[in-house]
């Protein structure tokens, strides 16, 4: 009933879009066409450039309130640019306003929703009403005659005509709106240079909050479980000191028992050191990914065939992030899948290197899930070297998850 409720609200914001968004779309398309013509006249004088400064701010208001109408209208939510810089000095902000790239996609984004514009109302408006002429127009032709009139093919050809294109409407509306809502997103979004470092951003946070916690962590079992195991080895060292410095002499029995106790407690301090230092940096990847994968998918509960082909040797923060991406995918198909085999596939070549597992479980991953595969949290630590995630995973299987990442980082 929900979903109903906001396919019913979109298909009625799409009609509202093509009838409201008129005006707006002539008032800029109005706008780009006299700012072209007044630029080019004005450009062999000392008023062309400011003028042109001065447009290219107006596209980029228009374009703030035709992003507000698509999203409110059509549902389409288009992150707004960054604002444009403000250097010290009146002809450094020009130069920046002129470099614009925003500016200059806001002014084509104009030109072109004018047409797209007039297509909308002429679809939802005139269109509709040349319809229902159309369907009466075997009784518009007999009002002003006195008598009957036999009926014709043109009253059956009139009526048929009506009613076929009143019922393409709604299918046109559709269109003519998924159109407005690519032509927003290619043209009224952050430039793809600003999408960059805002992803960049996004990543480099991600990853901070992710190590501040590793940080945290580690800290924590320090501090609960390696301290806690050195001061209990400390206690029993001092009370093997004191079973050797007895008034009656030395109690070996004793000895040997605290001796015992203190070698346990010492391997259980180093295993505890080793699985600590494990999640820093492990240890199995200083012989490289050719070495540090095949040992990772021998530990899997699932059968894992492994195919590598690593011609270039990749950055070792890069190594790290896909050595961790492929035990949490393992971990994945031991917990979630239900797969009887898996497959972990990874080359390098060209400057990029992939990672592949494929399971033959049950499928159904998805990113952004919350089903406890950690699937997006992955994605983003993987964007924080430049890396993406993609995953396809079909309701019954097979599931196919694919890392990618460059070999360097710049």
């Amino acid at each position: 009933m929900a979903e109903r409720r906001r396919r019913l609200s979109v298909r009625g914001g799409e009609w509202a879009f093509a009838v409201v968004g008129l005006p707006l779309a002539l008032l800029g398309g109005v706008y780009a066409f006299a700012v072209l013509y007044a630029g080019t006249l004005l450009s062999l004088t000392v008023l062309g450039l400011p003028f042109v400064v001065a447009a290219l701010l107006g596209a980029r208001g228009l374009g703030a309130l035709h992003r507000r109408l698509v999203g409110r209208l059509l549902g389409e939510r288009v992150e707004a640019p960054a604002e444009v810089p403000r250097p010290a000095g009146v002809f450094a902000r020009g130069r920046v306003v002129l470099t614009d790239p925003v500016a200059w996609r806001s002014l084509l984004y104009l030109l072109l929703r004018l047409p797209l514009g007039v297509l909308g109302f002429v679809t939802a408006v005139a269109i509709p009403l040349g319809c229902v002429w159309l369907v009466g127009f075997p009784l518009w032709v007999r009002l002003p005659q006195p008598g009957a009139r036999p009926a014709d093919w043109l009253d059956a050809a009139s009526v048929a005509l009506g009613v076929v294109l009143l019922s393409a409407v709604p299918g046109a509306i559709r269109l003519l709106s998924e159109a407005n809502r690519r032509l927003a997103r290619l043209l009224l979004g952050p430039a793809r240079a600003q999408r960059r470092v805002r992803e960049l951003e996004a990543a480099r946070a991600v990853l901070l909050a992710d190590n501040t916690d590793q940080f945290r962590r580690l800290e924590r079992d320090l501090h609960d479980g390696t301290q806690a195991r050195l001061v209990a080895l400390a206690i029993t060292l001092s009370l093997a000191d004191d079973a050797l410095s007895s008034a009656d002499g030395p109690d070996f029995r004793r000895l040997r028992s605290l001796v015992e106790r203190a070698r346990t407690q010492t391997d259980d301090t180093v295993a505890e050191l080793r699985r600590l230092t494990r999640g820093v940096h492990p240890v199995a990847l200083d012989g490289g990914l050719g070495e540090a994968l095949p040992g990772l998918a021998a530990t899997s509960p699932v059968p894992v065939t492994v195919r590598l082909d690593l011609r270039e040797r990749p950055h070792p923060a890069v190594a790290r992030a896909l050595y961790f991406c492929a035990a949490e995918l393992l971990t994945n198909v031991a917990k979630h899948s239900g797969a009887e085999s898996a497959e972990l596939t990874a080359c390098a070549a060209d400057g990029r290197i992939r990672l592949s597992v494929r399971d033959d479980g049950r499928g159904g991953a998805a990113l952004g899930t919350g089903t406890g595969t950690g699937l997006t949290g992955l994605a983003e630590r993987l964007a924080a070297v430049d890396g993406a995630l993609r995953v396809d995973s079909p309701p019954g299987g097979p599931t196919v998850v694919t890392a990618e990442l460059p070999t360097r980082l710049c």
